[in-house]
């Protein structure tokens, strides 16, 4: 028996969908405007996870272009019967204001890391779906319904919908129907069916995704219900509680382990300033459930409230920290690095052009929702340095490249290479923190007009130190910031929401729209203290 530290997915990974195949555990997790569209991790043991698969690797699965900040894929959910893979996932075209578009679709596999299919639309009334695969071989599709009525009074989540899937038709058949309309805690989502027993388990997210988040448990003896919600409700929080390390518990799912025991994978955050200001954004922690006499799943431990701790029955230690060094041999993209919204071309990125070396041409600005050049590496530390080496000679002050800690389109720190009338090459700092833009060092520091230049961050929770140097010996500092704007809870400052996570990236802009290139010779990771 080994005791392990929560979360055991650090930085983005929300909405966790969990599984087991036999003695491997898989878990899915929500990537929002990030392509590859969904990240599935591989675990024997339940401790120590690896990123295996992205399924949504063509636009023909997913197009997000265009999509606006935190929209794109919402809540997959993963599953497995007869020997293949189902995926289920939303890709959110708007979400502000009464009305949210958000399609939800279907891809299988026979290999969890093996090509998966075209998509099979299923339907758009409301998000989070979920495939159901009972005892009795039907199938069933579960997802909250959008209610854009607000005289109704139910704040957009019209309750949980059930409707049939046929895999012989590819489609959905039957009629629809309201199963739970959820608890007083309102906002209920994120649903997941299992036929456990005599009962139908209905487990949902309730309460918003922020400091009020929940997991409700409900069951019934009929698939459609009604359902009775459990006598422990609600049965993960962390509402009221703000001592507890995990903040925002909720959005969950169960699986059972070869040797017989429970356990939930949901979403938390934990803040990194006084304000509650969760940089990492949410992520994914594990707590072992067990169940009453009378049939109720309740957590170990007797109450309803996350531990930053587990007890899992394993010999493995817990992996902590990671250094990650991509010197770009190879001739292609690090199989960890993301894009925004699509897949980007060779004549956008390209590994071949020079050896040792990331070749972007320079595309739309970092505002842009379209046509962006940057790849990025999940911010997953608190604390953690990232270095570059970057060559770039613009002739021309609208274009740019370099390295930049992004949430983002408006919510991002830039150090960048770019051009100035009078002195050439400059380093610069661009600041936009909620729609609010500016160069902190106004005209920038005059560079050599050659040279390769080398850029440094270095992060303590909220705060960021930016550097820079010609000969990698003697780093200068740059510039100082403040980076809680980097999260979720930062958008309450303005009315608004977002739901991502805080990553770095390599970019390079040419607003001229000629595509003058910048070549990055390395990226360096180095996180320390993952979980504290």
């Amino acid at each position: 028996m080994m005791k392990i530290k929560n979360p055991v997915l650090t930085g983005m990974h929300p909405d966790p969908s969990i599984i087991r195949v036999g003695g491997d555990y898989y878990l899915a997790v929500s990537t929002f405007e990030w392509f590859p569209g969904v990240e599935i991790y591989h675990s024997r043991n339940l401790v120590n996870w690896e990123l295996v698969s992205r399924p949504l690797e063509r636009i023909s699965q997913l197009d997000m272009r265009g999509v606006p900040d935190s929209g794109g894929v919402w809540a997959p959910c993963l599953s497995y019967c007869d020997g293949t893979f189902y995926l289920v996932y939303s890709n959110v075209k708007s979400l502000f204001g009464f009305f949210k578009d958000t399609p939800n679709y279907l891809v299988t596999a026979r290999k969890i890391d093996g090509e998966w299919s075209e998509p099979v639309y299923l339907n758009a009334s409301g998000f989070d779906a979920s495939l159901f695969h009972d005892t009795d071989g039907k199938k069933w599709l579960v997802n909250m319904l959008n209610d854009t009525r607000p005289w109704k009074g139910t704040c957009g989540f019209g309750g949980i919908e059930l409707q049939e899937y046929s895999v012989r038709e590819k489609k959905l058949v039957g009629e629809k129907k309201i199963i739970f309309r959820g608890s007083s805690l309102g906002i209920t989502e994120g649903p997941h069916l299992y036929h456990i027993g005599k009962y139908y388990y209905l487990i949902t997210a309730e309460g918003g995704t922020g400091y009020e988040h929940a997991v409700t448990a409900a069951r019934s003896e009929k698939l459609e219900g009604p359902y009775e919600i459990s006598p422990f409700h609600p049965l993960l929080t962390s509402a009221g509680h703000k001592e507890l390390t995990l903040q925002k518990a909720g959005h969950a799912s169960l699986v059972k382990t070869l040797e017989g025991k429970w356990y939930i994978a949901h979403l938390c955050a934990r803040p990194a300033t006084e304000k509650g200001y969760c940089i990492l954004g949410r992520e994914t922690a594990l707590q072992e459930i067990v169940w009453t006499e009378e049939g109720w799943p309740r957590l170990s431990q007797g109450d309803n409230l996350p531990r930053d701790t587990v007890e899992i029955d394993t010999d493995e230690v817990q992996k902590g920290s990671r250094v990650i060094q991509y010197d770009f041999e190879e001739e292609k993209l690090p199989f960890e690095f993301r894009t925004l919204r699509r897949p980007l071309t060779e004549e956008e990125c390209t590994l071949k052009a020079r050896k040792g070396f990331l070749r972007l041409f320079g595309g739309e600005s970092p505002g842009s929702h379209f046509r962006q050049s940057m790849v990025a590496f999940r911010q997953e530390d608190f604390h953690f340095t990232v270095l570059t080496c970057v060559e770039f000679f613009p002739d021309n002050f609208q274009k740019m490249a370099g390295i930049i800690h992004y949430y983002d389109t408006i919510n991002y720190l830039y150090l960048f290479i770019s051009w100035d009338e009078e002195r050439g090459r400059v380093l610069n700092v661009l600041r936009n923190r909620l729609k609010k833009q500016s160069y902190p060092i106004e005209s920038g520091i005059t560079l050599p007009d050659e040279g390769e230049v080398y850029l440094k961050m270095e992060v303590c929770k909220e705060r960021s130190i930016l550097s820079y140097s010609l000969n990698q010996k003697e780093y200068f500092e740059v510039y100082a910031d403040d980076i809680s704007y980097l999260s979720d809870d930062a958008y309450g400052e303005i009315g608004e929401y977002r739901f991502t996570g805080a990553h770095i990236g390599l970019c390079c802009q040419d607003l001229t729209g000629a595509g003058t290139p910048a070549d990055f010779a390395m990226f360096r990771y180095e996180g320390s203290d993952r979980r504290v």
